[in-house]
């Protein structure tokens, strides 16, 4: 049976529990022997928004899943220059991992988006298994996804995990305005926001 690897990508900036949750929800539904976490330096799809150093979210990071036994950190975007386009991150993967079955997990929104991606049609080429993870409040229309990328109906498989209301970007603002944000994070990644002063306003 060849290992089955999942790849999980994003910026977490900064990792949060449910990243963590929804990660290891995903391990157990799809049977991973293992999930890379593929941190993304500079993210192409968020031009506009300020995003902390790669060093700092790659210390969080690494703290947040370096207890885990089969979590394993990505270097194959971190290792290159940008841009950082999943296609190409999914093909480098391919050929660094020729014999795994690779599950690419992504939430609802991605699968919605997906359509609008870069070289969206080698993206889904590139991956054995989409991996939908269900988020809180995001509608797919599964149909017109399908219609537009040839080839993926039967790649996709539906992930359903707990609805978990946080996320990066509500932690970033609970922070720059001052409101308790501890346990939406590991410890150890709270104390190295507060050691460093992340997200606090300019």
């Amino acid at each position: 049976m060849p290992r089955r690897t999942g790849i999980f990508g994003g910026t977490f900036d900064p990792p949060h529990i449910a990243h963590l949750i929804l990660a290891e929800e995903a391990i157990a539904a799809l049977r991973l022997d293992r999930l890379l976490w593929l941190l993304t330096p500079v993210p192409p799809h968020k031009p506009e928004q300020q995003i902390t150093p790669v060093e700092y979210r790659l210390a969080m990071l690494q703290t947040a899943i370096d207890d885990h036994p089969r979590f394993e950190l990505s270097r194959v975007d971190i290792d290159r220059p940008p841009p950082h386009y999943a296609a190409d991150s999914m093909e480098l993967i391919k050929e660094r991992y020729p014999d795994d079955l690779l599950v690419y997990v992504m939430g609802g929104d991605s699968l919605r988006d997906l359509p609008s991606w870069y070289a969206p049609g080698r993206f889904v080429s590139a991956c054995d298994t989409i991996a939908v993870v269900r988020r809180p409040g995001v509608e797919v229309d599964t149909d017109t996804v399908t219609a537009q990328l040839p080839g993926i109906e039967p790649r996709l498989r539906f992930v359903d995990a707990p609805l978990l209301e946080v996320s990066a970007s509500k932690i970033r603002a609970r922070v720059k305005d001052g409101r308790p944000f501890r346990y939406y994070l590991l410890p150890a990644v709270y104390e190295l926001i507060q050691q460093r002063g992340l997200y606090l306003p300019n």
